[in-house]
């Protein structure tokens, strides 16, 4: 800003009186006026920044501990119970603060013990936050939050085993889980892989304000074991249900799991004359003894009933499941059975019914498990297991058309997914 004195002809400076006395303010600007359409300069307004108000409160983060309540940690941190009992009024608040675990985080921002807002992330895409009314109040709301989806490509060659292999590619170990369980119909991952084999996932990874937050679903993956192919495509169906099938659209589940748990080894195979090995005689062997550690989880081999559970002689802890096409599967010498497998209920497939032990006659930890049709029993290691559903004709044209750019990747054509990124090969 400058100050422009007038001054007479004379060089003189006038009499200091209010008559003839003129200062005008005058604003200067380094760089040249606009210009308007008609070449004229033109008038510029001059915005002054507000100073940004000061942030209320102090900040703290309450991290939960083993028998934490949410009332201890607001009376270990000298935070107001009462408006802890007003936001609790909130149907919301109840549902995702009442129950808290070991390791969760709950934030605060307070003035002394006066609670301004209080908010816990209920999941990546999620939070649950309440904050302080005009009226000493409090208002509860879910904020959503918004996530990127991105898709990421991974391959790798299996020189020990799949779990390194698919580790030196980048992959975790949760995606690896779920590689071989999208195949585990059609291979058996623990006797039939061999070096050389070959694999490609395009795995759909869930980012959030440029952080990624989540490892998202295997979107489509191919398994190349002993020179035979195998690929499988996601489908998400119009009410919400996801699948893998194969490029025909053949459901990659079967109705039956060709091994009920994950084993160390086969400890006895199908054997119509073995000999016992504790009772020494010559007795039918007629299911599959695998031997794992005690307490690993039993899944149920395929959608069907509970119509048997308890003590059943040599057998120790038995379960048995009635399936369709008169197929009942038997689950024995468990250490224990899970309390969602009880008789009467139905159990889906992949849901665990028990866990491993050696209970009744068993010479160490291990599951027995047999396969019957019509009441005879077959070897479920040979047996051909009959086809889930395969994908709903009305769907098929749809399910084609989203996966052709997922098979042209898996196929090594140049890409056509967007956001597609490269990881490991």
């Amino acid at each position: 800003m400058t100050v422009a004195l007038m001054l007479p002809d004379s060089q003189q400076p006038p009499a200091l009186t209010g008559s003839n006395t003129e200062i005008t303010m005058t604003a200067v600007s380094t760089a040249p006026p606009p210009i308007n359409a008609s070449g004229q300069a033109a008038s510029v307004a001059v915005a002054i920044a507000k100073p940004k108000p000061a942030v209320r409160g102090s900040q703290m983060i309450l991290t939960v501990g083993r028998g934490d309540s949410l009332d201890y940690l607001f009376r270990r941190n000298d935070l107001s119970i009462a408006d802890l009992s007003v936001i609790m009024k909130h149907d919301l608040a109840r549902k995702h603060l009442r129950l808290i675990k070991p390791g969760d985080e709950i934030q605060v921002t307070h003035e002394g013990d006066t609670i301004l807002n209080l908010s816990r992330e209920i999941d990546f895409a999620r939070s649950f936050r309440a904050e302080r009314t005009a009226d000493e109040g409090y208002s509860a709301q879910l904020i959503e939050h918004a996530i990127e989806a991105r898709q990421i490509e991974a391959s790798g060659v299996i020189k020990d085993s799949l779990f390194l292999s698919a580790a030196d590619a980048g992959i975790s170990e949760r995606t690896i889980m779920n590689l071989a369980g999208i195949f585990a119909w059609d291979i058996d991952f623990v006797l039939d892989i061999r070096g050389g084999d070959t694999f490609r996932i395009i795995v759909e990874e869930l980012w959030r304000d440029g952080e990624q937050v989540a490892e998202g679903d295997i979107l489509a993956a191919e398994f190349v074991n002993q020179d035979e192919n195998f690929q499988a495509i996601l489908y998400r169906s119009p009410d919400g249900q996801s699948s893998y099938f194969s490029p025909d659209g053949r459901n990659m589940r079967k109705a039956f799991l060709r091994a009920p748990l994950s084993f160390s080894r086969i400890s006895s195979n199908f054997n119509p004359n073995r000999r016992h090995p504790v009772l020494n005689t010559l007795r039918a062997h007629k299911g599959v003894d695998y031997a794992a550690p005690s307490g690993t989880p039993v899944k149920a081999a395929g959608d069907g009933k509970v119509i048997f559970r308890g003590v059943k002689g040599g057998y120790g802890n038995v379960i048995i499941l009635q399936h369709g096409g008169n197929i009942t599967t038997l689950y024995a010498h468990m250490s224990r059975f899970d309390r969602s497998a009880r008789n009467g209920m139905r159990v889906r497939q992949g849901s665990v019914i028990g866990y491993v032990g050696q209970s009744g006659l068993a010479t160490g930890p291990h599951l027995h498990y047999e396969y019957r049709k019509n009441g005879a029993h077959m070897n479920p290691r040979t047996v051909k297991l009959p086809d889930a559903a395969p994908i709903d004709p009305a769907l098929k044209a749809d399910f084609v058309t989203k996966a052709a750019p997922l098979l042209a990747n898996l196929d090594g054509k140049p890409s056509v997914l967007a956001q597609t990124q490269t990881r490991a090969d």
